[in-house]
This record gives C-alpha cells, structure tokens and sequence, in this order.
C-alpha cells in the first residue's frame, strides 16, 4: 500500500507500466466536473470509477472488506474526508464467500489491523496484498477509483 499526494505521485511511475498514464489522466482532467460514473482511459488496462455519497461506518465498510487479484485500485479523495481501513492479505483468515472473477473481488470477514484518512488531494494505492474497507466518514464523500490492470 501506498498513501501519499498527487504532488508525490511521479516517485510511483516506476512501481507500474501504467501509473504514469494513470495519473497523467489525473493531472489533465477536470475532477470536479466528473459525474458519478465508468469511464475507459484505455482499454481493459486502465479504468476510472468516480463515486460521491455519504459516508459509511466503519462497521458497513468492513462488511466489504476487499481485495482484488487483477487489478491495482488507486483512489484518490476528490471532496470530503475519507477513512480507509486496511490489513495485509497474508493476515486475513476469513475468506467471505469464493474470489469472484467476474468482478474481480474477494470479500473478508476480518477486520482492519488499521485506519487511515484522505483529504482532497490525497491517494491511495491498494495492491493485491492490500485488503481495503473504503468510504467510512460522516459527511459526502467524492473520490475517483482507477482500476490497472497487472
């Protein structure tokens, strides 16, 4: 996992093929004017989701405890104050239901080991070992998921 600013973010480039386009799209698109909803930045590589409602608590947001096997999530807070709860996979004992392909999901009943918050202008960058309970806060919360695929 990897918790820093958009400022910092070319000190990633390396770590993925595909982060430079990835916050490159960032870097170039009006956020603010993007509306709930998918978008293609290319292909089945990189995907954007962008997202706005309230917050959850962080017991609804552990009941999707979640990880991915194909993709690297990197999400960034555009409005609000987000907390993200997090724990190595390596950790997670409790396998909730089977590993969905189609989704690309696999959901656990385990709790976070920690907490996290993001302010605008932060991100997040989850990586299959990361498992994640996004979207805990109190009030709206806007933010951008970009799916790249490994």
């Amino acid at each position: 996992m990897i918790v820093d600013t958009i400022a910092n973010a070319p000190k990633y480039f390396s770590a993925h093929p595909l982060f430079a386009k990835a916050f490159e799209y960032i870097r170039n698109t009006d956020l603010q004017a993007l509306a709930v909803g998918k978008y293609d930045i290319q292909g089945d590589e990189l995907k954007v989701a962008v997202m706005s409602k309230k917050g959850m608590t962080r017991e609804e947001s552990a009941a999707k405890f979640e990880c991915h096997d194909r993709h690297i999530d990197i999400q960034l807070c555009l409005n609000g104050a987000e907390t993200i709860g997090w724990k190595p996979r390596e950790d997670c004992a409790s396998p909730k239901g089977d590993y969905n392909p189609e989704k690309d999901v696999q959901f656990y009943a385990d709790a976070p080991d920690m907490y996290f918050g993001l302010k605008p202008g932060q991100f997040a960058i989850f990586f299959p070992e990361d498992v994640h309970a996004p979207m805990i806060g109190e009030d709206e919360i806007k933010k951008l998921v970009i799916k790249v695929k490994i």
